[in-house]
């Protein structure tokens, strides 16, 4: 509609047969005077019947002829030159709609095609974002699956048997849960009875706990833990396998093996006897709370057990770890040298803890000086 040496022409063919008819237009100048004739003395409805009975008519405006007369412009060719006009040179004229309507589908088709441009750029994207990630996690499984087989030195165990000694893993033979997944009681073919710990899938770190866990049991294999018979690698399940207790336990009472985990070792992995000093730590501040470390919380912090009995200890208030129920059994300064001793065993950094012996003589000897301990693990 505009001149088309620098902006775009109407391609839709006129149809004199359709009920269009015109579009009021106002605001813009009157095309250039080319194909076009003048009509006086007829009123607007006349001017618009004609027009419409014309199938070359393409516009009408009604303007101000030579300054004193009026008439109907009605154009028959291209519409030329029409652009906006100011206020101050401002006329009324009436495009034919079929004309108007071919430049905005001309816009319309031109915003489509970028729209479904962009929405097809970003969904190739995204699924190609989703292959590498399948791929990588893929492949991350399977490097975990060959390490946990090559190095745990274990018996590996057939799922489909696993899952019919727990009877599908069946609510009825659930015995409790741990850190990473739940616990349940399962019946082999060869009649033994055994404790079979599933790794959660909703665990976001669940398969290196699995790993730290397996390889912490094969290494400190001791008659006072429970024995670890084998363990399930297989698909998308992890599965670790104890010898079944039925008269309950050390860990029915400790289930969590995670919450005794020392800083070093499941950052680092490194595993020493100050681990094991960190674990016992961990137990002396439990007995004494009657709380666990694992999943503990509180309503004014985030910390665990042990960042509470730490914050409690700086307070000069940790005769309130103490559980309520040995308020009446117990002797207040025995009470906290057991809380400080526990402190000192899981200081953060393995050479400040104490060794197992010192430990002992601490304890035994009510008359020793104890050091002030630091921050413990895990403390943030």
């Amino acid at each position: 509609m505009f001149n088309t040496s620098g902006g775009c022409i109407g391609r839709t063919p006129l149809d004199c047969q359709s009920e269009g008819g015109f579009v009021k237009v106002t605001e813009v100048k009157l095309p250039d005077l080319i194909d076009f004739h003048v009509t006086v003395d007829m009123s607007l409805g006349e001017c618009r019947v004609l027009c419409l009975n014309n199938c070359s008519c393409k516009a009408y405006a009604y303007s101000n002829l030579n300054g004193s007369s009026t008439g109907w412009l009605m154009w028959s060719g291209d519409l030329i030159d029409i652009r906006a006009l100011t206020s101050e040179d401002i006329q009324r004229t009436s495009i034919s709609a079929s004309t108007l309507l071919s430049s905005l589908n001309a816009s319309w088709k031109k915003k489509k095609l970028v729209i479904i441009l962009v929405i097809s750029t970003f969904s190739g994207i995204l699924t190609l974002g989703l292959a590498v990630w399948f791929l990588l996690h893929k492949k991350r499984i399977t490097t975990m699956d060959q390490d946990i087989k090559e190095n745990l030195e274990l018996p590996l165990f057939d799922l489909a048997a696993i899952a019919t000694a727990t009877n599908n893993f069946s609510n009825t033979n659930r015995i409790g849960a741990g850190g990473f997944g739940s616990v349940y009681k399962g019946n082999l073919s060869a009649g033994l009875e055994v404790a079979v710990k599933r790794l959660s899938k909703n665990s976001a770190q669940g398969v290196q706990e699995f790993k730290h866990e397996a390889v912490l049991i094969v290494e400190l294999q001791h008659k006072n833990l429970v024995r670890l018979l084998g363990c399930c690698v297989q698909g998308e399940e992890r599965i670790l396998l104890y010898e079944y207790m039925p008269n309950k336990s050390l860990d029915y009472f400790i289930f969590d093996f995670g919450g005794y985990l020392s800083p070093e070792y499941v950052i680092d992995g490194h595993y020493s006897v100050k681990s094991d000093v960190f674990s016992f730590g961990v137990l002396l501040l439990e007995i004494v709370s009657g709380k666990k470390n694992r999943g503990f919380s509180h309503r004014d912090h985030h910390h665990n057990l042990l960042g509470h009995a730490w914050l409690l200890w700086n307070q000069n208030n940790a005769l309130e770890l103490l559980d309520a129920c040995l308020d009446d059994s117990c002797v207040t300064s025995q009470v906290l040298r057991c809380i400080q001793v526990g402190l000192l065993c899981v200081q953060s950094l393995p050479s400040e803890r104490p060794a197992m012996s010192s430990v002992i003589f601490m304890l035994g000897n009510e008359g020793a000086m104890l050091p002030q301990p630091k921050h413990p693990g895990f403390f943030t």
